[in-house]
Parts: C-alpha cells; structure tokens; sequence
C-alpha cells in the first residue's frame, strides 16, 4: 500500500506543473462586459451576447507586446477560422488599456479576434490574478458553452496548449451537438 502510494506520488511529481484553472469545468461563467478591440477599433463586448451565437473560448494573458502573449496572439490568430467554423468567438482578456489592446489587435492578433480590457473585477471573478502582480492576468484559458457553464479550462504560465486544448474541447462541443 505505501509504495503504491509512494509510486503514485512520484507519477503526479512528474507531470508538468500546471496551475489549477480557477474556474472548474460545470461552474458558471460569471458574466462580463467591456471594450474590445477588433482590427484596431474598439467597441463593446458582452458574454451574455457573445453566447447567444455559440460557445466562447475566453483566454486571459498577462500583457500585450510581451513575448508568450505575442505566441498565444498568433497561435489563435492561426486558428480563428477553425474556431469560427465551429461556432465559437475567441476573445482574449488582460489589464492593458485599450489603446495598448488597440494596436497589439492589429499587429499581433492580426485583426482576427478582439482583445478586451480585464477590469480587477473581472480578474477576480474568474481567479485569474497573477500571484506576483495582482494587477495582471495569469495565462488561463475557458470554453463556456452557450448556457454559460464552463467545459474546457486550462492554466500554465507557458502558451503551448492554449489554442489546442480549447480548440478540442470546442470540436468536442460540436460534436456532441450535432452527432
């Protein structure tokens, strides 16, 4: 019994650490709006409205310009029209303001998806705050589904599998739906 104990330990030990979404699949999205930016404009956004049209992949990153920020940027940026394909609205969140947000959605997201400013409250809703710098974002993925319900959450510091995990817990979604 120990050293299957002691042997389970080990395992996990040696798993990629990963922080634990704040958001656990089934919880409730909480709801939000803001300004985002889309193509370099920037206009009002609302979950509650952005659900009505199909899930929404909401992706937190700590800051525009920075280097993993610009990856994850490009990697969904790479893949908005499969997203789109499936129904889904990519958005991503983070503190900056939106004159920041209004060139990094141009230059890095390449006017593929909108960029919004997370308000505090918002970073605290979702428990996304970075433990270092409680005014940022960790980097933290979610897929809600249209009932507003959390399918799909993913945390790491690192933006490698970011876009593929929720673009699979999307085709999942899909798939469900119309199989």
């Amino acid at each position: 019994m120990l050293r299957s104990s002691l042997c389970f330990a080990l395992a996990l030990s040696a798993l990629p650490a990963i922080a634990t979404a704040a958001l656990p699949v089934g919880a409730k999205a909480p709801d939000f709006a803001t300004q985002v930016s889309l193509a370099g404009k920037p206009m009002p956004f609302s979950l509650k409205a952005a659900l009505k049209k199909g899930p929404v992949v909401l992706y937190f990153y700590p800051a525009a310009f920075t280097k993993g920020c610009t990856i994850e940027a490009h990697d969904f940026a790479e893949a908005t029209d499969d997203f789109k394909k499936l129904g889904a609205t990519v958005i991503g969140m983070s503190a900056d303001n939106i004159d920041k947000l209004n060139q990094f959605s141009v230059s890095e997201c390449r006017n593929k998806f909108a960029v919004g400013s997370a308000t505090p409250a918002t970073i605290s809703a979702y428990n996304v705050t970075m433990p270092k710098n409680p005014a940022m974002s960790d980097r933290t993925s979610y897929v809600i589904a249209p009932n507003g319900r959390v399918i799909f959450a993913y945390s790491a510091m690192d933006p490698a599998g970011h876009v593929t995990g929720t673009l699979d817990a999307v085709k999942a979604w899909a798939a469900k739906r119309h199989g």
